[in-house]
């Protein structure tokens, strides 16, 4: 894989993480809004939440994102 390839393939997971971890806080909101923050469904987002966050954080870390 060339670096443009290597590149290109980063941004397209930066991108796909940034979109799903969106789209968590967005479902997150809606369900505590409806009082269900104790269902499953709240709380396996909350586990994918916070495995996005892991990730968005070591982009972070590395110098690779800036938030």
């Amino acid at each position: 894989m060339s670096k443009e390839e290597r590149l290109e393939a980063f941004e397209k997971m930066l991108q796909n993480v940034n979109d799903r971890y969106s789209d968590i806080i967005s479902k997150m909101e809606k369900l505590k809004a409806e009082g269900k923050m104790k269902s499953v469904t709240y709380n396996q987002l909350m586990a994918e939440k916070l495995s996005l966050q892991k990730i968005i954080s070591m982009y972070e870390i590395y110098g690779l994102i800036e938030r």
